[in-house]
């Protein structure tokens, strides 16, 4: 119909409306996406160089999410304001406040608590002679002084994996107040062990912050631990197993060699 329209026009009209006709057909499709409309997510300026933020671990490890072959079980990406619920708001972030430190002392009940002398049943021996505390001894600990759910171990990093060793930072937090910052690490042999070492990060570090409060303060005094060893340890030489290597180990006296060696 506009082709027999623009035949029956004269000819310096029909010339106009070819060009007309050109122009149109000249310019690029529409695309039936509104960009007004459009989130900024959706618009991608070409012009502009992307940035790639580079993280300073990268350098010692990678983090976990980059460790495993699988899928992460919750969904990827940073969360809006929209998703978190609105009594969450007002309340302390943790992962970077330094609320209380130092600010105020425990009661006077958290304290008798904290100075108890370590039981010498608690106390283990390792074979090359480093005394400890078993991690679940100080959990209890911390149970008596403040209350089970009175306390809590709150990560400040992102989980550090290497080759061989898991790390990460945590913060103690005893009463609602920051006590104490620590790093706990970790070794694995297998990418199916990154799990449980993660588990044995976090044990790790609570350990470590625990020192702040005093907890087993003895085992890192020279003393108290010539003393242990002399009433309550004793070495041997034993026989490896497998290498049939010889070697002295400590041991409490109270227990007998163990697997690998005899």
């Amino acid at each position: 119909m506009f082709l027999r329209r623009a035949s029956m026009l004269p000819r310096r009209s029909r010339t106009v409306v070819t060009a007309v006709k050109r122009v149109v057909n000249a310019r690029p499709p529409v695309s039936s996406t509104n960009n007004e409309n459009a989130s900024p997510a959706t618009i991608s300026n070409t012009d502009q160089p992307s940035t790639v933020s580079v993280s300073n671990s990268q350098s010692y490890g990678q983090p976990l999410n980059r460790a495993f072959k699988g899928y992460a079980l919750e969904r990827s990406g940073p969360r809006t304001s929209n998703s978190i619920p609105q009594q969450l708001d007002s309340e302390i972030n943790w992962a970077v406040s330094f609320k209380g430190l130092g600010s105020r002392p425990f009661d006077d009940t958290v304290q008798v608590e904290l100075s108890k002398p370590i039981s010498p049943e608690d106390i283990e021996v390792k074979p090359d002679g480093l005394l400890y505390l078993p991690e679940i001894k100080y959990r209890r600990i911390l149970n008596k002084a403040f209350g089970a759910g009175g306390w809590g171990l709150v990560p400040r990093s992102e989980t550090t994996v290497t080759d061989k060793l898991v790390t990460r930072e945590y913060a103690l937090i005893c009463h609602g107040q920051l006590v104490s910052l620590a790093r706990g690490e970790q070794d694995y042999f297998a990418d199916s062990g990154i799990p449980t070492a993660t588990e044995g990060c976090k044990s790790n570090a609570l350990m470590r912050c625990c020192k702040d409060l005093g907890i087993g303060s003895e085992l890192w005094d020279p003393v108290f631990i010539k003393q242990f060893k002399k009433a309550y340890c004793v070495d041997k030489f034993v026989e490896h197993v497998t290498t049939k290597k010889k070697r002295k180990i400590w041991l409490r006296k109270d227990r007998e060699v163990e697997y690998p060696y005899k």
